[in-house]
């Protein structure tokens, strides 16, 4: 995807530096694009761990805006909007770890033999439910292609098995994932 080592830490240190600016009500922190792909519209996600556990992790699935600020956003989003855990408290920063996935454009497959586990993430749609798993998440788990469908369309609240039914889209993407990978 082409980001640089410099890249990769100037968006580590964004989405933190975001982070605690909010916790400790500063203002935002400036921001430094140290190359034009920082500027490049992309999806992308952030994740908070806690100790190892999940603590928040939401982003964008398509490349709405700048990387950069995609990830400040977002960054913002998986400490303080993800509906899954309360609010971030600013005793729990020094306890983060923080990782980024940068997104590939989705691309719908008709054939499940497409999905390259480890390699591609999922977006599954179904009506007006979906969910999406990054690749990463199928490695932590050890997840073979079969167990990811599944496990994709519990995370969108469908049946285990709805990745076979007719009306179910299935997307797959790639993702350049970096930071403390706990």
């Amino acid at each position: 995807m082409g980001l640089t080592e410099k890249d990769k830490n100037a968006l580590l240190d964004l989405a933190k530096n975001t982070i605690a600016a909010q916790l400790h009500k500063k203002e935002m922190p400036q921001v430094a694009v140290p190359s034009a792909i920082l500027k490049e519209k992309r999806g992308a996600f952030v994740t908070l761990k806690k100790r190892g556990h999940l603590r928040g992790c939401i982003g964008y699935i398509k490349a709405i805006k700048p990387l950069w600020e995609t990830v400040q956003e977002m960054a913002i989003a998986a400490a303080f909007q993800d509906p899954r855990f309360p609010a971030l408290k600013p005793e729990e920063l020094k306890d983060l770890s923080f990782e980024i996935s940068v997104l590939t454009p989705l691309r719908r497959i008709k054939d499940i033999s497409e999905i390259e586990t480890g390699k591609h993430g999922l977006y599954i749609i179904n009506g007006y439910n979906s969910g999406l798993l990054l690749p990463q998440v199928a490695v932590e788990y050890k997840w073979d292609r079969e167990t990811f469908l599944q496990e994709t369309c519990h995370k969108a609240g469908l049946p285990a098995n709805a990745w076979q039914e007719e009306d179910t889209e299935i997307y797959i993407f790639s993702a350049e994932y970096f930071g403390a990978t706990d």
